[in-house]
């Protein structure tokens, strides 16, 4: 089992930035391929970036592709997304979650492909 607890979000103005952090507990957190997905009202859940076990690997959508940052640091057993230049569109409640796979595919895009779900944290940005 692994469990993980998102933090890091809140309320922003258009063009600000937010730091989502995940911290992860139970199993061997360096074992899992980590992910963000988020869900904006009235929507269904969507892939946003995810991350290879070592980090050295990176997926993104197209939709924050250039504007956000995944990263973890497997010391601290923690993965982050680091959301720049927001806007009214990236609102939402964001989700990590970790994946049992080998390595990090277009497989990593899909919630099918991810074992373990945090609570979400709410992030709303305003225009």
């Amino acid at each position: 089992q692994v469990q993980l607890v998102e933090s890091g979000g809140g309320l922003v103005q258009a063009g600000g930035s937010l730091r989502l952090s995940c911290a992860a507990s139970g199993r061997t957190f360096s074992g899992y391929v980590m992910g963000w997905f988020r869900q904006a009202p009235g929507k269904e859940r969507e892939f946003a970036a995810a991350i290879s076990r070592g980090g050295g690997s990176t997926l993104y959508a197209d939709s924050v592709k250039g504007r956000f940052t995944i990263s973890r640091d497997n010391a601290k057993n923690t993965v982050y997304l680091q959301m720049n230049s927001l806007k009214a569109e990236d609102t939402a409640v964001y989700y990590c979650a970790a994946g049992d796979m080998a390595i990090l595919r277009t497989r990593a895009t899909i919630e099918q492909a991810y074992d373990y779900w945090g609570q979400g944290t709410q992030v709303t940005v305003s225009a």
